[in-house]
């Protein structure tokens, strides 16, 4: 049976590097995987897919609900281990119920619960900003300005309330304060998912 984790958090929230350290700190048991990293990697590989989704990235607008539910789902199925960390999914209402559809669908695949990091859009925003100051050249990350991070945030926020509600409702959200040091945001998440599985 996979376990699944899905991580929710504002953009700079910090919920990629956290997963991703806890993942590499269990790697034997803990894998992690970002729906913005498996969507990057297709359009990497220059495919039609590829080319099809970089024209919502590169705009800051969602990808297709197919497209993305594929592409977890085949993910999760493919894992290594059972234990599965998502990072910046669910990101929209249809997300959400179009996961949860198939989720109580699939005998092999179990939600185990949704992380919220939380932060207020001033630490996203100086988060966001300085990782677009200090990347090299040729690491920069087409969504990382101004303009494109209150775009991002709106998409972010405007179906929070009921995403919150909807894993509240089902037992399953739990809130994590992403304002603190990275350190003690990491124990946090890491004390809470060990527990779970």
């Amino acid at each position: 049976m996979k376990k699944l984790f899905l991580i929710i958090g504002a953009p700079g929230s910090g919920k990629t590097t956290d997963a991703s350290m806890i993942a590499e700190k269990h790697s034997d048991k803990i894998v992690h995987y970002s729906t913005g990293d498996m969507l990057r990697e297709e359009v990497a590989s220059g495919s039609q897919l590829g080319q099809t989704i970089e024209g919502f990235i590169s705009k800051g607008t969602l990808v297709p609900l197919g497209i993305i539910v594929n592409t977890i789902v085949s993910a999760i199925k493919n894992a290594p281990v059972d234990t599965i960390l998502i990072d910046g999914y669910p990101r929209s209402v249809e997300q959400m119920t179009a996961f949860d559809e198939l989720v109580e669908k699939e005998d092999d695949i179990s939600l185990a619960s949704v992380i919220e990091v939380r932060v207020s859009q001033d630490v996203a925003k100086e988060r966001i900003l300085g990782r677009a100051a200090d990347a090299k050249p040729g690491e920069e990350r087409s969504d990382d300005s101004v303009e494109v991070f209150f775009d991002r945030m709106k998409i972010y926020t405007d179906p929070l309330a009921e995403i919150q509600k909807f894993y509240t409702d089902k037992n399953l959200l739990k809130v994590i304060d992403g304002a603190r040091t990275l350190e003690e945001v990491v124990a946090d998440m890491e004390a809470f998912v060990t527990s779970k599985i």
